[in-house]
């Protein structure tokens, strides 16, 4: 995905959620017993090596019943729909098909502006044959009317209101909507504030209009400052946390070099890994160390 952070992605939120409403035609059905399994990317890239084409997760369905057989789901987000290229995806998706040993795949293409030209289709041939067609599902989220979706109980849908076509003068009221439903189908805090971060980019409401939905929506405004605010400053102290281990794995470090010279990367990878528990106790040892192999044993 270009242009976009991955935190605030469009398919956010329950993989059968995103799959119901980006790619319905293929998604499974409310009543089917499935599995969803993120298809890890760093597997991707040493699997495929130089032909890796780094998109969004690969996401495999599998029926529990058997039933039916797993598909695998391949979701790129668009921002700029100029930047989108069918032949990559075309490629990527062959690359998948060898390396999960499936025909079964479903290309989708989430399109967060206007994408009226974009490319759906790449047959290849002559004028005499087409010898390979590669289609692809595409969301084009612009051309979806906001209001059609303002009541959905798709968590999905309802953080995406902000990019679905509607009136100017309905801006603050999608917003309500969407945070309306964040608040409802969404119990996890930390999750809120991340999925309200993303409505609040795309919904892009001037002051004014904060200052609107503030007064129209009192306790709604007032519930997400809470949870935004408790994230912010659980952020915070996760970074004040993870600065005083960054130090004392520097301080550490130093002292290794000072005592016993380069260090080597395996050394160095072990530092990167450890807890503040094993870097204190690691830098007391120094002091009585005879070599380096001592530093890390644990009565030392």
């Amino acid at each position: 995905m270009r242009g976009v952070p991955p935190s605030r992605s469009p398919a956010e939120g329950s993989p059968r959620d995103a799959l119901a409403f980006f790619a319905p035609e293929e998604a499974p059905l409310p009543e089917d017993e499935v599995r969803f399994i993120p298809a890890r990317q760093e597997q991707l890239q040493e699997r495929l090596g130089e032909h890796y084409r780094e998109l969004d997760t690969p996401l495999l369905v599998e029926w529990q019943d058997g039933r039916r057989e797993a598909i695998l789901f391949v979701l790129e987000e668009e921002s700029d729909w100029r930047r989108f290229s069918l032949r990559r995806l075309a490629h990527y998706c062959l690359d998948l098909t060898e390396l999960f040993e499936t025909d079964r795949v479903v290309p989708v293409v989430i399109f967060l502006r206007a994408a009226d030209a974009a490319r759906t289709t790449l047959t290849l041939g002559t004028e005499r044959q087409p010898y390979l067609t590669f289609d692809c599902l595409a969301c084009k989220l612009k051309e979806i009317p906001s209001e059609r979706w303002e009541d959905s109980n798709n968590l999905v849908t309802r953080i995406n209101l902000p990019n679905m076509r509607r009136p100017e003068h309905r801006k603050v009221e999608i917003y309500a909507s969407a945070i309306r439903g964040l608040l409802a189908l969404e119990p996890d805090g930390d999750k809120r504030a991340k999925y309200a971060d993303f409505i609040d980019i795309y919904a892009g409401l001037t002051e004014n209009e904060r200052r609107r939905y503030r007064r129209q929506y009192p306790e709604e405004g007032a519930t997400m400052a809470g949870i935004v605010q408790r994230a912010r400053d659980e952020g915070m102290q996760q970074g004040r946390v993870e600065g005083r281990v960054e130090e004392a794995r520097v301080v550490l470090q130093r002292l290794l070099r000072r005592r016993f010279g380069i260090l080597s990367p395996a050394i160095v990878d072990r530092l990167g890994q450890a807890s503040t528990a094993e870097l204190e106790t690691w830098a007391e040892n120094v002091l009585d160390a005879r070599t380096l192999d001592d530093v890390f044993q644990p009565g030392s």
